[in-house]
């Protein structure tokens, strides 16, 4: 039987087609008009697509090196910060902050769970820069960006977002919830490879690197804006991901009928409509999601029935069906597999996972029967339910 590759990861996810072309013939010199266009163009539909009136750049990296940006840029050595960390992305946070000597104060939850507004209320108080992430991608929960921006109003905590599952599948008001930094990397939601990285930056967190003491070189913010300015990056760009960044932004816009904020909205909703079917088919089926009363719209984290290995289940995913789902990351490996939505996914996409994982359980846990079609019934269900009012629209 043939069997197509399909990634179901949250990164890297599948790639947009044009992007593809676009990158395969982006054979143009970094330092000409003809990039400079387009690196100008890009950056303008990136600002469009976060939804900021602030600075965006890109560095060729990949998000962590967005993250260490946002800590170099914007701390001292000593310097109190606040780590809000629920699984393995934002113990990153805490590692990266360590390691440029701040004075890390830490709020936790259990994995698949999110910290209470109360407990990061509680150690604020001193705090340079809090850092959390919007979707904790290793674990699938999601975190509540606009009440813990709400406890930082009128504070001089500055306040950074890993958004890099999260844009493109939540909503964000970055200047209205007054979000210093957002960042976002290429080979998520905006379906092209890993290797590039984008952020947003506010005016505030622009006059705080002007008395930042860290040392930074390749991640100086300052002079990647100095060099965006004239269409240029300060040092040698990813000329063929910009090339596919681009197309994938084209790609959003249409999708919003020409209007790039439409377009993002239609991709968010496409993620949820994709982690609704796939919550509902996997709870019909008896699977306990992992993270279910913080479920984030990138991916869903299901646990294995029956104390099974993940490992066989994600195995048995690659050798049946050549579909590659994640595994748990560190301590939960073997206790999750990880289905995601963001990005190139659409209907068939999902209802093909489910039709897969409906296999796949069926041939690799024993320890109960699974009837065909039970998870497939719940994900058309909840497909219909909330399209509905679109297919009316549609005149369907």
């Amino acid at each position: 039987m043939l069997r197509k590759n399909r990634l179901f990861t949250p990164g890297p996810t599948p790639l947009l087609p044009s992007a593809q072309v676009a990158m395969a013939s982006a054979g143009m010199h970094h330092r000409t008009a003809e990039f400079r266009a387009l690196y100008t163009r890009t950056l303008a539909d990136l600002k469009a697509f976060v939804g900021t009136r602030n600075d965006v750049l890109m560095l060729a990296s990949s998000g962590t090196g967005a993250m260490e940006a946002a800590v170099s840029n914007l701390t001292s050595p000593g310097d109190k910060v606040l780590v809000l960390t629920a699984g393995k992305f934002g113990e990153r946070w805490r590692d990266l902050t360590k390691a440029y000597g701040c004075a890390v104060e830490v709020v936790s939850a259990p994995y698949g769970e999110t910290f209470t507004l109360g407990a990061v209320r509680e150690k604020l108080d001193g705090a340079r820069v809090l850092y959390v992430q919007a979707t904790e991608s290793s674990t699938g929960a999601r975190h509540d960006i606009e009440g813990i921006a709400r406890l930082l109003k009128g504070t001089d905590t500055f306040l950074v977002v890993d958004a890099i599952t999260g844009l493109g599948t939540t909503r964000f008001d970055v200047d209205g919830w007054g979000i210093d930094m957002l960042i976002g990397g290429s080979q998520k939601a905006v379906m092209v490879p890993p290797g590039l990285a984008y952020l947003s930056v506010s005016e505030r967190a622009w006059e705080r690197m002007a008395t930042a003491r860290q040392p930074r070189y390749y991640f100086d913010l300052r002079k990647e804006r100095k060099a965006a300015a004239n269409g240029e990056s300060a040092f040698t760009p990813a000329t063929a991901l910009v090339a596919a960044l681009a197309a994938a932004m084209e790609f959003i816009r249409q999708m919003g009928e020409g209007n790039m904020a439409a377009g993002r909205d239609a991709l968010i909703r496409n993620a949820t409509i994709s982690a609704e079917m796939t919550r509902a088919a996997a709870q019909t089926m008896g699977l306990q999601l992992f993270a279910p009363t913080c479920p984030a719209d990138a991916l869903t984290a299901i646990v294995p029935p029956n104390g099974a290995d993940s490992g066989v289940i994600v195995r048995a995913f690659r050798d049946r069906f050549n579909a590659i789902v994640a595994n748990g990351q560190g301590e939960m490996k073997g206790k999750v597999f990880r289905i995601a939505h963001l990005g190139y996914y659409d209907y068939l996409d999902t209802i093909g996972i489910i039709g897969a994982l409906e296999h796949v359980l069926t041939e690799s846990v024993k320890t109960r029967q699974y009837e065909y079609g039970v998870g497939l019934k719940a994900a058309q269900t909840a497909f219909a339910r909330m399209t509905s009012g679109e297919e009316q629209a549609a005149g369907v």
